[in-house]
């Protein structure tokens, strides 16, 4: 396998395991505003998180071919972005070659 695929391969394990903590930060903030009486930081976070989710959408799409996903695997790593914890199942389940 090329030196770039490798590295595709490496970044898209990484942002995977970023968007899922940024997540779980966003979802802490959330529940820490509506609970306690702390400063709205859901605007500020839900924008970072926007953007890793993006790469992460977009790594994924990328990667698909490499890691020999068909539709339903691909599907379920969009997904579980959505799911909390979900990009940390991914990255230990999914972005692993194939032999």
């Amino acid at each position: 396998m090329s030196s770039q695929k490798v590295n595709l391969l490496i970044y898209f394990r990484v942002v995977a395991i970023v968007e899922a903590l940024s997540y779980l930060c966003l979802l802490s903030a959330s529940v820490a505003h509506r609970i306690g009486n702390t400063q709205d930081l859901v605007p500020q976070i839900g924008l970072v998180h926007g953007v890793i989710f993006l790469v992460y959408l977009g790594l994924a799409l990328s990667v698909r071919n490499t890691l020999r996903w068909n539709l339903a695997s691909t599907v379920f790593v969009i997904i579980a972005a959505v799911i909390p914890c979900g990009g940390i199942y991914v990255e230990r389940n999914y972005s692993k070659l194939q032999e």
